[in-house]
Formats: C-alpha cells, structure tokens, sequence
C-alpha cells in the first residue's frame, strides 16, 4: 500500500506545531497502524531525521496510552484504540491526517504525545477504598446481583484512554470520571466513601480545566470499551447527593453553633 501521512510535529508545549507530510510506500494491509508509525520512524532515521514522537506500551488495547487522533476522529475509524487499528481499514492511495488530542488539559509534550496526568490526579482526588478486603474472598461470600456486578465490571472496563474527551467539542471528561466512581458506588466496597469520592472526583475535574457536559453522546460513540452515558446519569445522582448530605451537615453544624 501506498500512504500519504500529514502528521502534527512540535517540538515542546512551548513550540509552534505544525503538520508535516511523509510518503509511505511499503505499507502492509496486516499491519496494525502503530506498526506503519514504527516503518515511518525507521525511514526517518535512516534519513537523519528525529522519529515521530508518539505513545504506546501494550499494543493490546488496554493501557490506553495509544492516543492518536486520526482523520478527525480519536483512535481512527473504528470504534477501538490506535494500537488496534489496521492498515487493511484504509484504502490504497490514501491520505491519513494524524494529531495529537486536543484539550486544554491534556497539553501536548511533543508530536502526537500530550500529558495526560489530570486523569491520575482525578483518581487520586477520589481516595481509596477503606475496607480491608484481605484475600481473594469466596465468589459468595458477599452476594451482589448479576446485573449490578455486570454494570460495575462494565464501568471498570474504562482504560483511561482520553478518546471520550478528545471526541467531545467541551472537551468534557464526564464519561471517565463518571466511570470510576460508578465502579465503586455499585458495588459495597465502595460505600463508606462513596458520596466523598464523587464530590472530589467532580471538583478537581473542574480543577484540571475539563469541559462541561452537554450530552451529544460523542464520548459513547468513540469510547473504545463502549463505557456507557448512563455512567454520567450516574454520577450526576451521586454527585448531586453528595452535595446535599454536605449542605445538610453544614447547616447542622451552624443550628447547633
């Protein structure tokens, strides 16, 4: 196959990017697209020139690390991650314009690498789980209905990617966060912090200059583990509960001053 590649180069945060374009003619069809990134940087060495800054680390589909916006879309045409992606999915002759996410909280470091540490920090905000679990327990030991064990695996599935904020144009970090505290709130691990967990989760959310939610269903559309929006409804109840609790406590505190 024969490629045409207009990929975004920057130096630094500080530096002015621009887009640069590489031909590519010795493009296999089975080769996954980090595997074509890994013929052009070898190209461009041979040539004396720097390598394509990029992320990768499993090239399974589970570290999510492989963050490349690929013809106006997060992780390419598929609904799946970078690393995933194929070659055999573009066509002959074509030409594929490749750039990093695009979010004021996830500033590029360089190329098509872009910090994504504000998604730590959110977990970090959100704490541990206090109860000590010890040991792998019996599968009955604490009984928990299919469907909600279900939805909570299906929450936890989230790789922290980034895709459903490179997809939405509030680059709003809703659906990640909203996963990680619905993981925890359905399940009975969760509930000593359950409505503290939330409240911080959501406040440095807003901390780390994350985007509002407006529900175009843009970050479930290209989220490559098909978390669900319902996870969002979630955490709106939960942060919504949480928030009342504290104004409860507080004008409690003041009655009894």
């Amino acid at each position: 196959m024969k490629i045409t590649l207009k990929v975004w180069r920057q130096r630094s945060s500080n530096a002015k990017g621009e887009f640069k374009t590489y031909q590519l003619d010795h493009v296999s069809s089975d080769m996954s697209f980090l595997e074509m990134f890994d013929i052009l940087n070898t190209d461009l060495i041979k040539k004396g020139e720097e390598p394509v800054a990029f992320d990768h680390d499993c090239r399974e589909g589970i570290c999510g690390m492989c963050s490349m916006y690929i013809n106006g879309r997060p992780h390419g045409p598929l609904q799946t991650t970078t690393c995933q992606l194929h070659m055999r999915t573009f066509k002959d002759g074509d030409t594929i314009t490749v750039e990093p996410w695009r979010a004021k909280a996830f500033p590029v470091i360089k190329d098509l690498v872009v910090d994504r540490t504000a998604f730590d920090r959110i977990q970090q905000a959100g704490g541990y789980v206090s109860i000590n679990t010890g040991g792998a327990p019996d599968a009955n030991e604490i009984p928990i209905p299919k469907k909600i064990a279900d939805e909570a695996m299906d929450a936890a599935t989230c790789i922290g990617c980034g895709a459903c904020v490179a997809a939405c144009k509030n680059a709003s970090a809703m659906l990640f966060v909203s996963a990680k505290v619905s993981q925890y709130a359905l399940l009975p691990q969760g509930q000593p912090e359950r409505k503290e967990r939330a409240e911080k989760m959501v406040a440095q959310m807003d901390a780390e200059g994350f985007g509002a939610c407006t529900n175009t269903r843009a970050c479930e559309a290209e989220c490559p583990k098909a978390i669900k929006i319902t996870n969002i409804a979630r955490l709106n109840r939960e942060y919504y509960s949480a928030m009342v609790s504290s104004y409860q406590i507080a004008s409690a505190g003041e009655g009894a001053g």
